[in-house]
C-alpha cells in the first residue's frame, strides 16, 4: 500500500475539525450559563432591575434644550415583561434629563430595556436604559455566515468554526482564569496560541504550510509578549488607562494584576492580525515553490519577502487606522479643547494605545521574516524530513494547488 500524504492530511484535518466541534459543544453549556438573564442580587450595572418592557403608547414628544444642545424627547408608557415588576404599567421619560440621539425614537409595540426600582415612598419608578438589538445582531450574523459559506465554501465553513472556537476560549477560559487571579500574561499566551493554532489547522488542514505558519506565529508571539513586557515597564504604564479597569478593580474581590492584564490585552490584540500575516506569508512561499520547484532557498526567500513587505506595510496601516477610528470621539474632544500633544502623550490612557500600536506593529514586522524563513526551509528541504514526512502531511491542501495568493 503506497503512502498518500494527502490522505493523511485529510484524516488529521478531519480530526482537528472534530476536536474543535467537540470543544465547542463542551463549552456551549458553560456559555449559556454566562448568558442567562438571571443575575445574583446586589450585582452592579445591568442587574436584575434592568428588564425588558413593551412600549404601549407615546404620551408626549417634542424638542428640549439640554446643555445648549437641542434634542428630541419622549414620554411613553410601557408594560414590564419580566422580573419582580412583571405586568406593571410604568411611565418613562426619554430625553428630558439625559443626552440622546435625535434619530433614536422609541416606537409603540417595540420591546426595550428599562431599569425599574422603588422609591422610599413605595412608588415604582422606571428609566429608559437601551434598545434591544439582539434580533438585529442575529440577522447580521446570519448574513455574515451565509456570505462566508457562499464565497468561502468548505473553507469558509471551517473558518466560522475557528471563529466560534476562538471566542469561546476567550469567554470561557481566558476571562475566567484572569478573574480567578491567574497570571494574565501566561493565560493569554496559552489560550490565544491554543485556539489560533487549532483554528489554523481546522481551516487550512494538516500541512507543511500550516506547520510553518503556526511555528512562526509562536515565535512572533513570544517576541511580542517580551517586547510588551519591556515596553510597559519602560514607559511605566499602570494598567489604569481604561476606565473599565477601574470598575473591574472595584467590582471583583480577587486582586488582579492590572499591568499583566494590559499586557495580555496587547498580546491578544496583536494576534488578531498576526494569524492573517503568518498564514498568508506561508501560503505565498509554497505557491511560489509550487510554481517553480527549482527556485533556490535564497531566491525563494527574497521573492516571498517582497510579498511580505507589501502585506505587512498595509497591515500595520490598517492596525493604526483601526485604533485611530476607535479613538475618534476622544481625538475630536481633545482637538476642541486645544490640548497640548506632548501633554496628551503622557496621559495613561493615551500612552497605552500608542504603546499597544507600536508593540503590535513590531510583532507583525517580526513575524514576516520568521515565517518566511520557516516556510522556505520546509518547502525546499521537505524531502529531507525522512520518516517524519509521512506524518507532517503534504506541502499544501489538495484544494489549494491551483490557488494563487
Amino acid at each position: 500500500m503506497t503512502f498518500n500524504p494527502n490522505r493523511v492530511s485529510l484524516i488529521l484535518s478531519l480530526l482537528a475539525v472534530i476536536a474543535g466541534v467537540a470543544l465547542i459543544v463542551w463549552l456551549v453549556p458553560l456559555l449559556s450559563g454566562l448568558l442567562s438573564t438571571e443575575r445574583p442580587a446586589g450585582q452592579v450595572g445591568y442587574d436584575s432591575s434592568t428588564v425588558r418592557a413593551e412600549v404601549l403608547e407615546i404620551l408626549e414628544s417634542g424638542q428640549i434644550t439640554l446643555g445648549e444642545r437641542p434634542q428630541r424627547y419622549q414620554v411613553f408608557t410601557a408594560r414590564v415583561l419580566e422580573g419582580d415588576f412583571a405586568g406593571q404599567i410604568v411611565e418613562i421619560e426619554y430625553g428630558l434629563q439625559q443626552i440622546r440621539s435625535n434619530d433614536a425614537d422609541v416606537r409603540p409595540g417595540e420591546v426595550v430595556l428599562i431599569t425599574v426600582g422603588v422609591r422610599p415612598d413605595g412608588k415604582i419608578i422606571a428609566f429608559f436604559t437601551d434598545f434591544i438589538r439582539t434580533g438585529s445582531i442575529l440577522q447580521l450574523f446570519l448574513l455574515f455566515v451565509l456570505i462566508s459559506i457562499l464565497i468561502g465554501g468548505w473553507k469558509g465553513l471551517r473558518g466560522l468554526l475557528g471563529i466560534a472556537l476562538s471566542l469561546l476560549v476567550i469567554v470561557l477560559y481566558i476571562i475566567p482564569q484572569i478573574l480567578a487571579g491567574k497570571n494574565p500574561v501566561l493565560v493569554s499566551i496559552i489560550g490565544s496560541f491554543g485556539f489560533l493554532a487549532v483554528s489554523l489547522y481546522i481551516v487550512y488542514g494538516w500541512t507543511l504550510k500550516t506547520h510553518a505558519a503556526v511555528l512562526g506565529m509562536l515565535i512572533a508571539l513570544i517576541i511580542t509578549g517580551t517586547l510588551a513586557w519591556v515596553s510597559i515597564n519602560f514607559t511605566r504604564l499602570s494598567g489604569f488607562g481604561d476606565e473599565n479597569v477601574m470598575f473591574l478593580a472595584q467590582m471583583t474581590a480577587t486582586p488582579l494584576d492590572l499591568r499583566g492584564l494590559l499586557l495580555g490585552g496587547m498580546i491578544i490584540g496583536a494576534l488578531g492580525v498576526l494569524d492573517d500575516l503568518v498564514i498568508s506569508q506561508s501560503s505565498a512561499v509554497f505557491e511560489l515553490h509550487g510554481a517553480n520547484p527549482a527556485l533556490s532557498l535564497g531566491f525563494l526567500y527574497r521573492r516571498a519577502m517582497n510579498i511580505g513587505r507589501d502585506h505587512v506595510a498595509a497591515t500595520v496601516n490598517t492596525l493604526v487606522l483601526a485604533y485611530a477610528g476607535a479613538s475618534l470621539p476622544m481625538l475630536l474632544l481633545f482637538s476642541l479643547n486645544n490640548q497640548n500633544v506632548a501633554l496628551l502623550l503622557n496621559l495613561d490612557f493615551i500612552a497605552e494605545e500608542v504603546v499597544r500600536t507600536l508593540v503590535g506593529s513590531v510583532g507583525l514586522f517580526a513575524s514576516v521574516p520568521i515565517t518566511t524563513a520557516l516556510a522556505c526551509l520546509a518547502a525546499v528541504h521537505s524531502h529531507r524530513l525522512g520518516k517524519w514526512r509521512r506524518w507532517l502531511g503534504p506541502e499544501t491542501g489538495s484544494e489549494e494547488h491551483t490557488h494563487s495568493h
